[in-house]
């Protein structure tokens, strides 16, 4: 295999394969090359995956080491797509009654959904996260999204226990918006102690229902780790519940009579370290 060949198929396999450990072993035996010339080809796609703003190689030192790729987006283009959503809600026949957007043609679309997967998953790309959970049905697809770029699995707390789930744990928790009692289940199988949880919603007003996965996530004795909306209210009267999380739209001034809204960035680029800011 030619040079630029191997270093297009390593490219592949590792974006295929985000956060796996990979021994360098393994791209010795597929090519049949040394161990320093596999150095040498991980070099450029180091370099190439950093200077498309994609992510980087993280090199793991010792007898069971090698390479991960971290997918962690710039913030420039981080920055450039959040924008193009802000634009695209920006719309005011997209307000719907209680302070709501219309946003299921986004949801919809598998290129905007991928990219607020990436966003989402470069904000905890180094994290130590083990699930991503959300709670049915419109944070399902970004969900998926964001576990595809940290390779792990999905969680979907259900409102109702279904029977092919088999045994499960419920809670009641209080709506931050509506302030009424709802119930969420998760089957028993699906969470283990000690593991660590990415939480995942689509739109937050108050925080209630994110709120309620904590403390669901909490009833199997794991952890929460991060809590990522794609867009949240910022409604001075509501009393917000949830302090530590990332978003990556903001939406306040939502006027209905007036057909107004104000729809702008959130403060996902907190996650980014100073030399990563803009």
């Amino acid at each position: 295999m030619k040079r630029f060949n191997r270093i297009a198929a390593m490219m592949n396999y590792l974006l295929e394969h985000p956060r796996t450990r990979v021994n360098l072993e393994y791209f010795v035996n597929t090519y049949d090359v040394s161990k320093a010339t596999v150095s040498d080809d991980l070099n450029v796609v180091d370099s190439t995956f950093q200077e498309q703003g994609i992510g980087k190689l993280k090199r793991v030192i010792g007898p069971s080491g090698g390479i991960q790729y971290i997918p962690k987006l710039t913030a420039e283009k981080s920055l450039q797509y959040v924008n193009e959503f802000c634009n695209q809600l920006s719309d005011p026949g997209r307000i719907l009654p209680g302070g709501y957007l219309y946003m299921t043609d986004i949801l919809g679309d598998p290129v905007s959904v991928r990219k607020i997967g990436q966003i989402i998953a470069s904000a905890f790309a180094e994290k130590d996260i083990d699930v991503v959970m959300t709670v049915e049905t419109k944070g399902i697809p970004i969900a998926y999204a964001v576990a595809s770029f940290l390779n792990v699995p999905v969680l979907i707390v259900r409102r109702d226990p279904k029977v092919t789930e088999g045994s499960s744990i419920s809670i009641n928790y209080v709506s931050g918006s509506s302030r009424k009692i709802q119930t969420m289940v998760l089957t028993k199988r699906s969470l283990h102690e000690s593991m660590n949880v990415c939480i995942i919603d689509d739109f937050m007003k108050a925080g209630g229902t994110i709120n309620g996965m904590i403390s669901l996530v909490e009833e199997f004795g794991a952890s929460t780790t991060a809590i990522a909306v794609l867009a949240e209210a910022d409604d001075e009267e509501e009393d917000r519940v949830i302090e530590e999380y990332t978003s990556l739209i903001k939406i306040s001034n939502v006027d209905m009579k007036q057909k107004k809204i104000n729809v702008q960035p959130g403060n996902f680029l907190e996650n980014f370290s100073p030399m990563e800011e803009l």
